[in-house]
């Protein structure tokens, strides 16, 4: 029996009262993998990791971390509950250095803060040789390594990402998914939004497809990734769930 560590029953939000976005979506994470959502622009995706996030209200319905119940969670309590949170854009300090951002976050880490600090230079040497540079002058690549580097540094459980691949290189996209998949492969649990289909699809374990703020279909990533739904659901040809 898998091991859910983070679930929505049923979550109907949105950023207007009385409008929802998302409609009864349900979603559930097995530890140590990747879940990945796609569809659609306007499907509703970034509004689920959001609102999971407690960045975007929710009026009905549930989530749990485990089997605490954090419908409502103010952001900043998250990482209280073994959760962080990398949004898509905004999600570093350009202005500050690569050492200054790991500080930044660091900060209520106490004596645990220069051995960590290190660890996670170790683990992504090329922030390392950077770490006396501005956080703006880096690839966006870089960027959003030093996004997850900084989601780490609070030694997450569940790592929750925004389309990190958007903007990015074939080449740079390709590597910020194989990290996600690394930091899969070493125990963590990853929720990720990806606009990216195909190559989020190659990397993942398990894929919930939105449309229109519902629940379409969902299955494991590599029974997915040929199957002609996909494509019938984003030229809007299908509606699985659809009222």
């Amino acid at each position: 029996m898998l091991d859910i560590v983070l679930k929505t029953e049923n979550i109907v939000a949105g950023y207007v009262k009385g409008l929802p976005i998302l409609h009864n979506i349900s979603v559930s994470l097995p530890r140590a993998s990747i879940s990945v959502i796609i569809g659609p622009n306007g499907a509703g995706k970034s509004t689920l990791i959001k609102a999971i996030a407690g960045i975007v209200p929710v009026s009905s319905g549930n989530i749990f971390c485990g089997n605490k119940c954090i419908t409502g969670m103010r952001p900043d309590q998250m990482g209280g509950v073994g959760i962080a949170y990398v949004p898509q854009t905004d999600n570093i300090f350009r202005t500050l250095t690569i050492g200054q951002n790991l500080d930044l976050v660091l900060r209520h880490a106490g004596v645990e803060a220069v051995e960590r600090r290190q660890v996670l230079f170790e683990q992504f040497p090329p922030l390392s040789d950077k770490r006396n540079e501005k956080a703006g002058a880096l690839s966006g690549g870089q960027r959003q390594m030093l996004a997850v580097a900084m989601a780490l540094a609070v030694k997450p459980e569940i790592i929750m990402m925004d389309e990190p691949s958007a903007g990015l290189s074939p080449k740079a996209a390709g590597e910020v998914l194989q990290l996600v998949r690394d930091l899969a492969d070493g125990g963590a649990s990853i929720l990720l939004v990806e606009q990216n289909v195909n190559q989020a699809l190659q990397f993942a374990d398990h894929c919930y497809i939105l449309a229109e703020g519902q629940h379409q279909i969902d299955g494991k990533a590599n029974d997915l990734i040929n199957d002609p739904v996909i494509g019938q659901i984003y030229i809007g040809g299908k509606r699985m769930g659809a009222a």
